[in-house]
C-alpha cells in the first residue's frame, strides 16, 4: 500500500514544479508564527487561498523538512495529505473556476534561510532573520517556490516584547500579553515569495517621508544612534530621484530598512523591508571609505527591477541585477555628480575586460553567468541602450515596461519589446552585440567615457605619454596635479607612476593638497618612505579615513622602527570601521613591539584573542585570526573558535576559517 501511495504521489508530481501555475492560482496566505530561538524552532499555522485554473487531483505546497497536522479546507472539511520532506501534497478533486481556502500548523527546525544570531550568548545582540533569495523561503514558511508564482502574504508573528519584529507590509495591529507582543503585517499586492522577510531585534527607528509620502523607515541599534546620519545618507534623496526618474510611482505601502548581523550578503530588497549587513552601518570618518550609499540605492532600485517585475528564470536574472546596478548608479550620479557615474561605469569595466581576459565572459542570457556579469555588464547594456534611443525614449519604455507587467514576471524580450516601440528601431544587432554575444565590446565602452567625460579624454593622454616614456614622472605629477582635472585623475596617475623614482618635493605638493583620496593613494602606493618625507607621511595618521590611518601606521611602523612606540601611543584610542581594523592592527603591533607596554602585553594578547570568539562579526573574527596567525599566536582557545567558525553560516568566512585551520 505504502509503495502504491508512492508512486501515486511521484505520478502527480509529474506536471512539475515551474509547470504548478498553469494549474492553481495562489493567491493570499495568511501566517501566524510563534518563533522560540531557545530551540532554533518555528511554530506556525498558514491559510492559503487559491483558484484553481484547469481541474486537477493534487497541489503542491513547498516545504522543507517540517512537520505537519491535520490539514483542513473551509468548513473544517479534514483532506488528505502527504509530506516528502520536500512538498506537502494535498489531494482533492480540485475544479477548475473554483476558489478555495486550505489551513494547516506546521513546525520546523530551519537548516538555513532563517538565522538566529548569537542566542548561545547570555549577553550581545541577540537577532533573528530571513533570507530567501538562493536559500528559499520554504525551509521555514510553507511556500511556492517558484518565482512565477505571486502570493499576498500577510504576516502575523508573536515574540519577546522587549524585541522589535519588522516584516514586509504595514503594520495593522501590534497587541501585547504579558510578555509577549503579536505583530499583524499587511501586504497589499503580491510577490515572489524568495522575497517573503522578518526581521527580530532590539532596534530603534528614525522615520522621514518622500516627497510622494511614502513612510522611510530607518532602524538602527539603540547604542548606535550617533551613526544614523551617515549611515543612511542620502536616503530621501535617492528615493525621491528613483521615484522621478522611472517613472512610476513606489509600489508597495512603506520602504524599512533594517541592519543586521553576520549578513549573507551586503543586502537583500525584501519587498518593503530591505535587510543589510550592519558593516554598513558607519560613523562619518568610515563614510569616506566604506558607506551604505550604493547599497542603499541598488536595494531600492530592486523594489521596482525584481520585486515589482520579476524575471521568469535565470536567463533574464539581468533584469534584476543590471537594473538595479544601473539605477543605483543613476541615484548615485544625482548625489556625487558626473565624475562618479562615469568612474563607476570605468571599474566595472576594468572587471569585465580582466574577466574576458580570463576566459570567464559568458552571455548576459546565460543563467550560469557571473555576478559581474548581471550586475556590471547589465548595467553597461543600460548605458548603451539609453546612449543608442535617447534619454525621453528610454524613460518612456521603462516606465511602460514597468506599468504593463506590474506584479508579474518578465523576459528579456519583454524590455526589448517596449524600447523599440518608443523608439521605432530594430534592436536585433543590439541584443546580438550586448546581450547574446560573449565578450565584452571594452573598446565601445571606453569610447562612451571619452565622449561623455573630459576625466577620460585625459587618461587617454595619460596612459599614452607612460607607455611612450615621454613624459618624466616628476612632470607628469607636476603638470597634472597643477590643473584643475578631478581627485580621480590625480590618484590614478599616482597609481601608474613608481613614487620611489619621483621628487619628494614634487610628492610634498601632493601631500598639501589636501585632498583624502589622493593622500589615501600616495599612503598606498609609496612603499619607501624617505627621510626627508617622514613628518610629512606622518602626518596622514591624522587624516579622516580608517583606510589611510590604517596603511599609514603598518608602513610608518615598519620602515620608522626608533619611532614604533610614538605611533603607537597616537593611534592607541582609534577602531576603525565595525571590523575594527586599525585596533586590531594595533594591538598586533603593540605585541610584537618589545619595548612597548610590557606590563599590558597579556591584557592586549587577550583582547584580540576575544575578537575571534563568535559574539562578535564575522568580519571582526576574520581579522583577528589572520593576525594571530601571522604572529603566530593563535592558541588553543582561538583555534577552538576557528573550528567553530569552519560552520559559520556565511560561507566565505566558514571557507576561510576551514583553509587557515589546515595551515595551523
Amino acid at each position: 500500500m505504502k509503495q502504491c501511495l508512492f508512486l501515486f504521489f511521484l505520478n502527480l508530481s509529474g506536471f512539475g514544479f515551474a509547470q504548478q501555475t498553469e494549474f492553481v492560482d495562489f493567491k493570499i496566505v495568511e501566517v501566524s508564527l510563534n518563533i522560540k530561538p531557545e530551540k532554533q524552532e518555528v511554530e506556525g499555522s498558514v491559510q492559503y487561498t487559491f483558484k484553481v485554473l484547469k481541474s486537477v487531483d493534487s497541489i503542491f505546497i513547498d516545504a522543507q523538512n517540517m512537520t505537519f497536522k491535520t490539514v483542513l479546507m473551509l468548513g473544517n472539511q479534514t483532506i488528505s495529505y502527504s509530506n516528502d520532506g520536500k512538498k506537502l501534497w494535498l489531494k482533492h478533486p480540485f475544479k477548475k473556476d473554483s476558489s478555495y481556502n486550505i489551513s494547516f500548523n506546521y513546525k520546523a527546525q530551519p537548516k538555513k534561510a532563517l538565522y538566529f544570531i548569537n542566542w548561545e550568548h547570555h549577553a550581545g545582540n541577540k537577532q533573528i532573520w530571513t533570507q530567501g533569495q538562493g536559500k528559499y523561503t520554504s525551509n521555514w514558511l510553507p511556500s511556492i517556490d517558484d518565482m512565477n508564482d505571486k502570493i499576498e502574504f500577510d504576516l502575523t508573528i508573536t515574540f519577546d516584547k522587549d524585541y522589535e519584529v519588522i516584516a514586509n507590509g504595514r503594520i495593522t495591529n501590534q497587541k501585547t500579553n504579558d510578555s509577549t507582543t503579536t505583530w499583524h503585517y499587511n501586504m497589499q499586492n503580491p510577490m515572489s515569495s524568495y522575497l517573503v522577510a522578518f526581521s527580530i531585534g532590539k532596534y530603534h527607528k528614525k522615520i522621514a517621508y518622500s516627497k510622494s509620502g511614502i513612510p522611510l523607515e530607518m532602524y538602527y541599534y539603540p547604542q548606535d544612534s550617533l551613526k544614523i546620519e551617515p549611515t543612511y545618507r542620502h536616503t530621501k534623496q535617492m528615493f525621491d530621484f528613483l521615484e522621478e526618474e522611472i517613472g512610476v510611482p513606489y509600489p508597495w505601502q512603506n520602504y524599512k530598512q533594517v541592519p543586521v548581523k553576520d549578513f549573507l550578503y551586503a543586502g537583500m530588497e525584501n519587498t518593503s523591508t530591505t535587510i543589510f549587513s550592519d558593516a554598513f552601518v558607519v560613523d562619518s570618518i568610515a563614510f569616506v571609505d566604506k558607506n551604505y550609499v550604493n547599497v542603499n540605492a541598488h536595494e531600492l532600485a530592486h523594489q521596482w527591477f525584481g520585486n515589482l517585475v520579476t524575471e521568469t528564470s535565470g536567463m533574464h536574472h539581468w533584469l534584476q541585477e543590471g537594473f538595479a546596478t544601473y539605477y543605483a548608479l543613476l541615484a548615485e550620479q544625482e548625489v556625487f555628480g558626473d565624475d562618479y557615474y562615469y568612474w563607476k561605469l570605468y571599474e566595472y569595466a576594468q572587471e569585465l575586460l580582466e574577466q574576458d581576459k580570463q576566459r570567464g565572459s559568458t552571455s548576459l542570457l546565460d543563467p550560469k553567468s557571473s555576478s559581474t556579469t548581471f550586475y556590471k555588464k547589465g548595467a553597461w547594456v543600460l548605458h548603451k541602450l539609453r546612449e543608442k534611443v535617447g534619454d525621453k525614449v528610454f524613460k518612456m519604455a521603462v516606465k511602460n515596461y514597468l506599468l504593463k507587467h506590474r506584479f508579474k514576471n518578465v523576459e528579456t524580450h519583454d524590455f526589448i519589446f517596449e524600447v523599440e516601440q518608443a523608439s521605432g528601431q530594430d534592436l536585433t544587432d543590439f541584443v546580438k552585440s550586448w546581450l547574446e554575444d560573449e565578450t565584452f565590446l571594452y573598446e565601445e565602452c571606453m569610447y562612451s567615457l571619452k565622449k561623455h567625460s573630459e576625466d577620460f579624454r585625459i587618461m587617454h593622454k595619460l596612459d599614452k605619454a607612460l607607455k611612450d616614456n615621454s613624459y618624466p614622472s616628476n612632470s607628469l605629477i607636476n603638470d597634472y596635479f597643477e590643473k584643475e582635472v578631478s581627485s580621480k585623475v590625480k590618484t590614478y596617475l599616482l597609481s601608474k607612476i613608481d613614487l620611489s623614482k619621483v621628487q619628494d618635493s614634487v610628492l610634498k605638493k601632493a601631500f598639501h593638497l589636501k585632498d583624502l583620496k589622493v593622500r589615501q593613494a600616495i599612503a598606498k602606493n609609496l612603499t619607501k618612505i624617505p627621510l626627508e618625507l617622514k613628518e610629512t607621511y606622518e602626518s596622514l595618521l591624522n587624516d579622516k579615513s580608517y583606510i589611510t590611518i590604517e596603511v599609514a601606521l603598518y608602513n610608518l611602523w615598519f620602515i620608522f622602527p626608533e619611532s614604533r612606540v610614538t605611533y603607537l601611543n597616537k593611534t592607541k584610542n582609534i577602531i576603525g570601521f565595525n571590523n575594527k581594523n586599525i585596533r586590531i592592527l594595533w594591538l598586533t603591533l603593540a605585541l610584537i613591539t618589545p619595548d612597548f607596554e610590557r606590563e599590558n602585553k597579556q591584557a592586549y594578547f587577550n583582547e584580540l584573542r576575544d575578537y575571534t570568539y563568535s559574539n562578535y562579526g564575522f568580519e571582526t573574527r576574520q581579522n583577528a585570526f589572520q593576525y594571530l596567525n601571522f604572529i603566530q599566536a593563535c592558541d588553543q582557545v582561538c583555534k577552538e573558535n576557528l573550528q567553530q567558525a569552519t560552520k559559520h553560516h556565511n560561507w566565505q568566512f566558514s571557507k576561510f576559517a576551514k583553509e587557515l585551520l589546515k595551515k595551523e
